[in-house]
């Protein structure tokens, strides 16, 4: 099982170019963002935290390759 560590670590290597941003780049996000989300819920203060802009970038890359 992959951890947060690794999660992260196969996005940042997308981003980056030293992997394809492939079906595992995107399940990292999703699972990072899931865990976000959770977080957000248990305290107020992380209310603002985001993903970055070429994170946001990456996932709507994602969609428009999914409707086509």
């Amino acid at each position: 099982m992959y951890t947060d560590i690794d999660h992260c670590t196969t996005v940042q290597e997308s981003l980056t170019g030293k992997r394809p941003a492939d079906e595992q780049t995107f399940a990292s996000i999703n699972i990072l963002a899931d865990r976000l989300r959770s977080i957000k819920k248990l305290h107020g203060s992380f209310l603002n935290v985001e993903f970055s802009p070429h994170v946001k970038a990456l996932v709507e890359q994602e969609s428009v390759l999914a409707i086509s």
